[in-house]
Formats: structure tokens, sequence, C-alpha cells
């Protein structure tokens, strides 16, 4: 069995983002606000899009999958992350700590694929829109949705075999302050080597996998939006892809630096880290409602809903 490889210790202790008391307890006040703040507009949006008649369209389908993704995404790592601002010692048992690295990579992972799903959808809407009722059916957006997860699933799976194929010895502290799998390869005392090229194979073919469709998406999406002669049809045409655009490059750069990077402990490892976990999920909501008018109306027709019930 593979867990015989961790008999020699049954915990891990994390650096954590710092070992100032003072600078701990404003931090868990920091992203104790970002975490409420993501639940918070993460669920306004579900609520929102499942509410309001108007949104129930591929688009804001494929939208509502994405809040409940950052919703779980911010969920894995920044509660336990707060818990560890307020404790002296910050330990997480091995099963722990690969169950954590299990559901990073399936919820960042599901993330990546659903992107590149989202792009897709905008491709068909912009280019071709006599045929987009019938490409993006209900049917098939469920499929891509399903399938995205399934993918996302295998590619953890192996993930998750790789983490429990090192062994560990003596060396038990995480210089991160959660757990990665790159953070975990400095620990190991043994032959990691094919381990992280499998890894970095990974990364890169599910990377590619989700960036490439993207960017040949958007490729012809922007050869259609010049094609377009009038000025207000060329705007309107961007503004429905420029929120998408955001939460890519949000989501991919960060991600990229973080497990195609040498790990080195250093806060650039933490920082990168910190925007895919934490503070993406917390943007993308803003991202899709602030520069959506659709969106942004469906806000205002759900709270005055709601305010009326509560009077």
């Amino acid at each position: 069995m593979a867990w015989r490889n961790h008999s020699t210790i049954t915990e891990f202790v994390l650096l954590g983002l710092s070992d100032n008391p003072h600078i701990e307890t404003l931090l868990f006040v920091f992203f104790l606000g970002i975490y409420i703040l993501t639940v918070t507009g993460n669920l306004m949006m579900l609520l929102v899009i499942r509410t309001d008649s108007r949104l129930h369209t591929p688009m804001y389908f494929f939208l509502s999958n994405l809040s409940f993704l950052d919703l779980c995404f911010s969920s894995v790592t920044v509660p336990k992350l707060l818990k560890d601002l307020l404790s002296e010692k910050k330990t997480i048992s091995v099963e722990g700590c690969l169950t954590q690295v299990f559901f990073v990579f399936i919820t960042a992972g599901t993330e990546a694929f659903l992107l590149s799903v989202m792009a897709y959808d905008r491709y068909a809407a912009i280019c071709h829109p006599l045929l987009y009722g019938q490409v993006m059916s209900s049917q098939f957006c469920v499929k891509l949705v399903l399938i995205s997860w399934c993918l996302a699933s295998f590619n953890s799976v192996v993930i998750l075999l790789l983490a429990l194929n090192l062994d560990f010895c003596e060396a038990q502290t995480i210089q991160h302050y959660t757990c990665e799998l790159p953070s975990l390869f400095p620990l190991s005392c043994s032959d990691i080597s094919i381990n992280i090229d499998i890894l970095i194979c990974s990364i890169l073919l599910h990377g590619l996998g989700t960036f490439l469709p993207i960017f040949f998406s958007y490729a012809r999406i922007v050869s259609t939006i010049l094609s377009i002669s009038s000025t207000s049809g060329r705007s309107k045409a961007f503004s429905t892809c420029s929120s998408h655009l955001i939460a890519v490059t949000l989501f991919f750069g960060s991600g990229l630096i973080r497990y195609l990077m040498p790990t080195s402990g250093s806060s650039l490892d933490m920082l990168s880290s910190l925007q895919y976990s934490a503070v993406t999920p917390l943007l993308n909501p803003l991202i899709y409602s602030l520069k959506n008018q659709e969106v942004k109306a469906a806000v205002r027709r759900t709270l005055g809903k709601i305010l009326h019930y509560l009077r």
C-alpha cells in the first residue's frame, strides 16, 4: 500500500504567511473579509442566474458553474489558512495534506477546462450567431461541463498517485501556507526526478489542452469582430468577451507561474498561489457583474425582490 511510505511522519508543519502575531491578526481580518466577499459574491451570482429567466442561456449556465467552482476552490485552502493565522503551530496531517492536494487540482483543473468551454461558447455566439442556439443546446452544455469535471478528476488522480509515492522521512516543514505538490517535493527523501517530469508533462498537457482552444477561439473572434463595419457592433461584440479574457489572464497567469517555475519557498510562490486560490475567486463575480449590463440588471431585480419579500 502506498500509505506505508508515510509511516515515518504523521503530519507536516506549514510555514504560513508570517510568524509575527500582529501581522497574522491583520492578515486574518484581511483574508476573512476576502473569503466572506467571495462566498457572498459567488452565491449571489448563483442565485441571480438561477432565479432570473433572462439569464437562462448557455453563457450564464457556464458562468453559474464557474461561480460554484470558485466557491469550492476558495474553500479548499482559505478556511485552513484562516485557522492557521490564529494558531501558534500550523500543522496538517499527511492524509489531510494529500486530500488538499487532490481537491486543489480537481477544482483548479475543472475551472481551466470550463474557461476553455466558455471561450468556445463566445466563439459560437459571435462567429456563428445563426447556428448558436442549435450548436449550444442545453444537452451539449451539460455534457461539456461533465467532461470538464471528468478530465480534471482523471488528472487529479494521476497527481494524487504521484504524491502517494513520495517518501517523507525527517523534513516536515512545508515552505508554504498550504499543501501543493511542488512544495512537497523538497521534503521527499526519495528520487523525485520522474515525479517532477510527470507533473510538468501533466501541467503542460492540461494547460495547453485548455489554453490553446481559448487562443484559437479568440483569434477567430477578433477576426470576426474586426470585420464588423459598425463601431457599436464591434464594441458590443467585444464587451461580451472582455470579462472572460480578464478571468483567463488572472487564472492562467498565476497558475502557470506557480506550477512551471521551480519551487523556491519565496514570496512569489505564495503570492501566485494566493492570486489563483483566494483573489481570483473573489474577482470573478465582480468582473462579470460590473462589466455585464444584463447581470447588473438581474442583480437589481433580484435584490428588489428580496427587499420586497423582507418587507
